[in-house]
Formats: structure tokens, sequence, C-alpha cells
């Protein structure tokens, strides 16, 4: 029987997690339409791999089977094997995801999944050793029994029946609208969830996973960076005032900056540490990460003072300048977790190939020796007790992860020594330290550029400039500019926003999430700035985003665009030429994982942006989107923390600050940067009404927007506007005198 693909074909794919494997002997395809007629021709099952460029698990798996040849030999004869990089189709990643914990109760990448030649999932699951092992089957014999079960015609119709139940169960769980209250069409009354209540109930919730020893949630196995349960609980704080609260969220806060999830010699985070102490991480660092984790510590700062929060935002954000930035702005996506290691560390394995292997944490692991090769005494010493970094270690091989593991204050005390004594001295010696690493061989970098991670980070940077410094913004609007040169065609038919740039290479069209959180970094950058055309964009996007991915019958904004009825993406092929291949869903993306819900960002986004139209339509569309989702919100408020977060501005309409000036004053700026206003929107404007004429010429406004109508300065003197459920202040020409009226005023019943 002649095989049914011929040859691996990524090797004309941009994605450098599909180039990782353009060389497996394994035939991999494209995820696309003609790799399932293949299926189709041939009459066997998909096998899909799905994972991403920095996932150690996936370069376990490729090592152990994907690059044997005898592996290669069964999955070629009796599979199309695909490969997905689920940065790049995360519609994809969510369907057979989602079928994999509803099968398993678990999930994680590498994603395994044998399917119909329709697309239909029959058999998933994440990492397979070579072997049999710990009740895992082994990958080839696993393989083999999946293929005789198909040659066999009723085995076939029992996995065939298995996968149109479970295409059915991800679709339920992936497409699940209610249906409206009869008894209530408009939304009115009850339906629509208090957004005070459930923060206090989520809150509540996060509390009581709250790990009160070492910070963080849960007390058993890793722990994951969980910005969003931070958020919730620093919000809570805010409007309860329950010191518990504010105690979960900076020992949290607390416990990630000690540990080794956070890169204590050249800042920016990990991907999540595996123990419950956050020593020991999965070294890979993510875009994401280091864009949400400096929003939490920046509020953490906002809201306690503690500079140490200012600290650890500053050296994450100038990590990623430094390393994940693009030439021209943009943000890369990832670092791998592996790299080879440095000539200190070669030749312990007595393996010839041993100097030539990627090795997890290589990069950023120390041994006693390597400090005393770079530092002189007393620095030494210091740097070795201050970061935990002993013979024997605390990971592989005898190396250290580098911890706070010391106080500044215990080691000056210990020495005799003052504490300013002490600190200059460990801070010229992680100076050295990082220039010492810099000579290591580095990880591999992921240079994707994805419009939704940089939306992210573009939000980081602009929500970072009043707290930390003007150049800050002038990042964001580098990378904002630089999205909206390469990912979005305004003249494309569908699709206007593509997905991934990576050098000159467009993918697309994008997800929502791609559209809302660009949507938002833009609305960051117009309010750090007082730019109006990154508020222009966002509009544009925020209006893009409606006609593509809002269903009004539904009440709910989908992640894909609408599926024709082969299961495609309508207007799939307009930016980037994508091809959609078989989607056996149309999901949305209800609950914040490791990035927040597109859903709730989409919806916080609109209810904010339509205070600059005239129309009260996005505050609608968001108000439907909260009340068709309210039940589910309410079951369950901390998995779903950003649309909590919309829930909370569509009823209270959030607090706004419009400010009419020529040019905001530094000292608003600086007083804005430090003052905890949760959500927030903060909205200049020209001084006179002739400067806001030219603004809304150059929006294609008829008519000046709700949020800056009839807000001039007060007698040529910059004015501030304060504005919170749907009340606003007098006009003030001092910013702490308008900011002062949301603490002394009445809740609104």
């Amino acid at each position: 029987m002649s095989q049914p693909t011929e040859r691996n074909r990524l090797d004309g794919e941009a994605s450098p997690y599909l180039q990782q494997h353009a060389d497996n002997p394994v035939n991999w395809q494209p995820w696309g339409d003609e790799a399932f007629e293949r299926a189709r021709e041939h009459d066997v099952p998909v096998f899909v791999s799905i994972g991403y460029s920095s996932c150690h698990w996936c370069h376990v798996m490729a090592e152990e089977s994907f690059e044997d040849e005898s592996v290669a030999s069964v999955v070629n004869e009796s599979f199309v094997p695909i490969k997905v990089d689920r940065e790049e189709r995360p519609d994809v990643d969510s369907t057979f995801m989602t079928v994999c914990q509803l099968v398993t109760g678990g999930g994680g990448w590498p994603l395994s999944a044998w399917c119909t030649p329709e697309g239909k999932p029959f058999y998933v699951g994440t990492y397979f050793p070579p072997e049999p092992r710990q009740n895992h089957p082994g990958f080839r014999g696993l393989c083999e029994r999946i293929a005789d079960s198909w040659s066999d015609p009723e085995q076939r119709e029992e996995m065939k029946r298995r996968a149109d139940q479970w295409a059915e169960s991800a679709r339920d769980e992936l497409e699940s609208v209610p249906t409206p209250d009869a008894g209530n069409p408009d939304g009115e009354g009850d339906a629509s969830p208090s957004g005070e209540d459930l923060l206090d109930t989520a809150a509540a919730a996060a509390l009581r996973g709250y790990d009160e020893e070492y910070g963080g949630f849960g007390s058993g196995g890793a722990k994951f960076p969980m910005p969003g349960r931070i958020d919730l609980l620093m919000r809570a704080y805010a409007g309860r005032g329950r010191d518990a609260l504010l105690s979960a969220a900076t020992g949290t806060l607390d416990g990630m900056a000690r540990g080794g999830m956070y890169d204590q010699i050249g800042g920016g985070f990990h991907r999540y540490a595996v123990d419950r102490e956050w020593t020991v991480p999965h070294f890979e660092k993510m875009l994401y990460d280091n864009a949400e984790l400096p929003m939490a510590y920046l509020d953490g700062y906002r809201l306690s003072g503690d500079p140490a929060y200012a600290r650890v935002a500053s050296e994450s954000l100038a990590f990623l300048d430094r390393e994940l930035r693009h030439d021209d702005g943009a943000f890369f996506s990832t670092l791998d977790a592996r790299s080879r290691p440095p000539e200190s560390r070669r030749g312990e394995d007595e393996s010839e190939s041993a100097e030539d292997e990627d090795v997890e944490g290589a990069f950023y692991v120390w041994t006693p020796e390597e400090v005393d090769a770079v530092l002189d005494e007393p620095a030494a010493s210091l740097a070795k007790e201050r970061y935990g970094i002993r013979s024997g270690g605390n990971f592989e091989r005898g190396t250290t992860v580098p911890t706070i593991a010391a106080s500044i204050e215990e080691l000056a005390a210990e020495r005799d020594l003052s504490s300013d004594g002490v600190r200059e001295i460990l801070t010229e010696a992680r100076t050295t330290l990082f220039d010492a690493r810099e000579s290591r061989p580095r990880p591999a970098r992921d240079e994707k550029v994805l419009a939704s991670w940089n939306g992210r980070a573009i939000s980081a940077f602009a929500r970072a400039g009043n707290a930390l410094g003007e150049p800050h913004a002038d990042i964001a609007r580098e990378a904002l500019d630089f999205c909206r040169e390469r990912l979005h065609d305004p003249d494309a038919e569908t699709g206007a926003l593509a997905r991934r740039w990576l050098d000159g290479d467009v993918r697309g069209p994008g997800y929502l999430d791609d559209y809302a959180f660009l949507a938002r970094g833009a609305l960051d950058v117009y309010a750090a700035t007082g730019d109006p055309e990154p508020l222009g964009f966002a509009l544009e996007l925020a209006e893009d985003l409606v006609d593509e991915f809002y269903d009004a019958d539904d009440g709910t904004i989908y992640f894909t665009r609408d599926l024709d009825s082969e299961g495609a993406a309508k207007g799939g092929e307009s930016a980037g030429d994508a091809d959609t291949g078989p989607l056996i869903a149309r999901p949305q993306e209800f609950t914040d994982r490791s990035t927040p819900s597109s859903l709730g960002v989409a919806a916080e986004t609109l209810a904010l942006l339509d205070g600059f139209r005239t129309d009260g339509e996005f505050r609608e569309i968001a108000r439907r989107v909260v009340r068709t989702h309210a039940d589910r919100v309410r079951g369950s408020p901390l998995e779903h923390a950003s649309l909590v977060r919309a829930a909370d501005v569509v009823e209270t309409g959030g607090i706004e600050v419009t400010i009419a000036a020529d040019e905001v004053p530094a000292e608003w700026r600086e007083t804005l940067g430090e003052r905890y206003l949760p959500g927030a929107l903060v909205a200049p404007r020209p001084a006179t009404e002739d400067g806001l004429d030219e603004w809304l010429d150059r929006l294609d406004m008829t008519e000046a927007p709700p949020i800056w109508a009839d807000r001039d300065a007060t007698d040529g003197e910059a004015t501030a506007y304060v504005c919170e459920g749907f009340t606003c202040s007098p006009p003030r020409t001092e910013l702490d005198a308008a900011l002062e009226w949301l603490e002394t005023r009445e809740p609104s019943k």
C-alpha cells in the first residue's frame, strides 16, 4: 500500500515550531484541507500533533518518537500526520484541547489526537512515551493498535460513533449559548449579573485557595501565575478594605518575585513553577506572561506603595525590550526553555554528543564555581548566599536556579556591614553575573509577531508610561504602529487584521483575541500619549470585531468567524491566504487561562470605547454578552475574571478621567501613574472646542462623543472631569481634587 503522504511538507512553513519538525522522518503536513483530502483518498485516520516552539515536552516527544525512523514508518504508513502551531491556530487548539479535557479530565502540550478524515477526534492525549511507562501507552504501540482497529470495519464504526459523540460534546461546550429568557427578552432586571457581587464572590474564592505559606493558589504541585486572580483580589480590597484580600495579592506577588520563576539575574518571568515554593520553573519565557505580570505588579505598587513591585515590573518590561523586541518595535513570541550548556558545564556527561544537546534551563542556572569565576570576594559569597547558589544545587546536574534565599538585612547582619553597602555590592555583582551569562549559548527565539500577544504587551508598556517613565509609552506606540502597518489591511474584504507576521510573511485572518487585545492596547496608547490616532485605530478594530465575531441572535462574541456548511471559517482566505481546514466547532473563549478571556476583554473594551460613540451600540453589545453568560459567570466567577471585569464596567460605567488640556501636565501623569484606579479610562482631549473640532475631523466624527462633549478647559488651565457610576465630578483644575471626589461621593444605588 502506498503511503498517504509522500514527504514532510513543513519545509514550506514559516512557523518556527513547524520548522523544528521539518527534518523529521514523519511526513508531517500543515493543517489544511489538502491534508484531510489526502486522508479521505487513502481512507486512513489523521494524527494531529499540536504544540509550540518553546514547549519542553514537545521537544521530548519529538526526540523520542518523531525523530525515530521506525516510529515514523508506522505513522507514515497508517495516518496522515499533521503538525499544528497552537500559537498560529488557536482555533484548532481550542477545539482539540476541549475534547481532551472533556474525555481525560486534563490537557497540555504536546496535544495528540487521532481523528477521522472529517477532522473529528476519536482518541486523544498529551505526551506519550516511546514505550509503555506508568500507565501511559507507548506511542508506537498505540499507533499500531489504532491502525489495526481502523482496518476492522466493526471497530471503525465504533471509532466513528465515538468521534461524532466527542465532536458534539465539544460543540456543546464551546458554542454554548443559553436560550433567552422569554419573560425577560430585553435583559432588564435580575438577568444581568452584578459586577460588585461577582467581584466579591470571585475574590472570596481566590482567598480560599490562597497558599498562605508560599503565596499563589493551591498547595500542591505546579504553581501558575494567575494575574487575573491577583487583579480581582486587589479590586475587591480597594472596594472593601479587607486586609486579607491585599495580603493574598501581595503574598502572591512576593512569592513569584522571590522564587526561581522570576529571572533574578536578568528580569522577566518564566512560564510557571513546577513546585509549590516557586523554586524551579519551566524555563520558557513567554511574551504574554511578561506583559500580564508587570501590570499586576504595577497595581501592587500603586496599592501598597512598595517600590519592589515597581522594580519587578520595570525589570520585566526591560527584558521584553532587550530580548523580545524587533528592531522596528513589535514583540516576538517566546524564548525556548532549552539551550546548549556553557563551556563550564560541558564534558560532565560521558556521552560524546552531550556537548551538542540542548538542556533545559542551561542559560539561567549557576554553580558556585561559575559565580567564583566572575566575582571576587566578598561579592562572590554575598551573591551565592543571596541567590541560594550552593554545591549540589536545587536543580538538575548540581546546578542552582537563583532565588532570593537571604535578605539584604540578614546578609548585612552576618557580616557586620551596612544594608546599603551590601545592596551596592549585590547590585554590581548582579550586573557582572548578567554580563557573564550573556556569553553563554542563548535559547532559541520564536520570532513570530502575534497581534494578540502584542496587544497585551502594548497595554503593559502604555500603562507603565505614567508610573515608570515616558519611554515606556513610546515603546508601546512603536509596537502599535508596527502591528498597524504590517498586520492590518483596512481594504481586505474579510479579516482586515492578520494574526501573525514573521520576517515579512503574514498569516491570518486574525481571531477575536487579536482584535480585542490590540484594540485595548491601542486604547491604552491613546490614554498614555493623548494622541487621537491610536484611539481611531481602536475604534476601527472594535467595529471590525463586531462585524466579524458578534452574533446578535446568540448574544455572544465568538472566537472565530462564522463557519460554513463544511466547517471552514467564512472569508478565511482574505488575510494571509490562510487555509482554515475543517473545524468541528465555533468556539467561545469564556475563561481566563494563560491569557485573559478574549470574550471578556472584547466586552470590556467595547463598553469603554462606547464613550467615544454617540449611538450606544458598543455598550449594548457588551451588556448583551454579559447577560448571555450571566449564569455561567455567576456559577464560577473566579474562572471568568475578565468577564467579571466586563460586567462591572457594564453595570457601573467604570471610572472615567477626562482631561481637557493642550498637554497633560507632567505632575498629573505622575499622579495617574501612582494612584490605584482599577480599570479607569483616561481620556485626554484638546483644551478648546476649536481643538476638539480638529480631532473630530481627524477621527471622522460628526459630533463630540459623551466623554468629551462640553468638557472644555477652565480659564485655559488643564481641567479634569472624573466620573464613576454614571455620575461626574465638577470640573477641577487640580487633579488631586477631582480624584478626591471618588473617595467622598455617595455610591449610586
